[in-house]
């Protein structure tokens, strides 16, 4: 159960299971002392769209205000990929990131992570396509705010530089564009080559300057299993990985992600709870020391 003494402002967490139903994602969070979590709201490598059930909706949110779980974003399927060329996988995709919307606004869940698409054939015709895709979904579904991740870079997938992010956010519709933010990941930023280790204020620097740090709503600490620049999307957990423990430290400390959710993506391990319980108690340490220097 979580401790009731956690400090007001602190949004810290993992991403958790929801089998058994969406509303047991809370009981999971608080097993592992999180005050914020990520959920998905359907199984993520099928295109089967549920309805989750009136009852299920209700004791989801019931159970969310009697928790001291403050902040829960979802985090949209695997197979969604509204950058492609072909038409019957751009159907069936935004078919399913409206579904997702709207599931997350029956759950009052704020706001949706999503991967930009890849392109497959060429990049400013898929940055098109990605940016039409979540227009219509948003002008679909009101309220939800649509969180894209930055990617490692890989293959052809969008969203490995902060240009192409800042390019993609443009290029959706004036009039749902103010609900477009940005959740970062630590590992993502390491391999697409933004060097979180030796140029830390030099990364949220570029950040600020190309995108606008007012746009970044959440992010993922995750270390990383490749070398800098690998363009490798493999999760390792905090602090023994290849960023070691210093990004993170800096992270917590820093008085300008002190109400950013920070949401763990790292190895669960064979009981699912003890890693992240593990996790969560190393960054809380790292966030004690925060009257220091952030560059210690």
């Amino acid at each position: 159960m979580t401790p009731r003494n956690r400090e007001g402002n602190e949004l810290l967490g993992a991403h958790v299971s929801t089998q058994g139903g969406v509303h047991t994602a809370l009981g999971r969070g608080r097993a592992i002392g999180a005050t914020a979590i990520q959920i998905f709201t359907k199984t993520p490598n099928q295109w089967r769209e549920p309805q989750i059930p009136r009852s299920t909706v209700g004791e989801f949110r019931k159970l969310l205000a009697e928790s001291d779980i403050r902040g829960v974003v979802s985090h949209d399927s695997y197979l969604i990929n509204l950058a492609t060329p072909d038409p019957v996988l751009s159907r069936r995709s935004t078919t399913s990131f409206a579904a997702e919307l709207r599931r997350c606004r029956s759950l009052g869940i704020g706001a949706v992570v999503s991967h930009p698409g890849n392109y497959i054939d060429q990049r400013e015709a898929g940055l098109a396509r990605n940016a039409l895709g979540y227009s219509k979904c948003l002008r679909a579904v009101p309220q939800v705010m649509l969180l894209i991740e930055g990617t490692a870079g890989s293959g052809t997938a969008l969203g490995g530089t902060f240009e192409e992010l800042s390019e993609l956010r443009e290029r959706i519709a004036g009039d749902v564009r103010d609900r477009v933010g940005f959740c970062l990941d630590t590992c993502h930023l390491y391999s697409a080559g933004y060097d979180l280790v030796n140029d830390y204020d030099g990364v949220w620097e570029q950040w600020d300057r190309v995108v606008g740090a007012e746009h970044l709503r959440c992010l993922h600490l995750n270390d990383s299993k490749t070398p800098f620049g690998s363009r490798r999307d493999r999760h390792e957990l905090v602090a023994e990985g290849s960023l070691g423990a210093s990004p993170f430290r800096r992270i917590m400390r820093d008085p300008r992600f002190g109400r950013i959710p920070k949401i763990l993506e790292t190895p669960k391990g064979d009981d699912l709870v003890s890693n992240d319980r593990r996790m969560l108690r190393r960054l809380r340490a790292y966030a004690r020391s925060v009257g220091r220097s952030v560059s210690r």
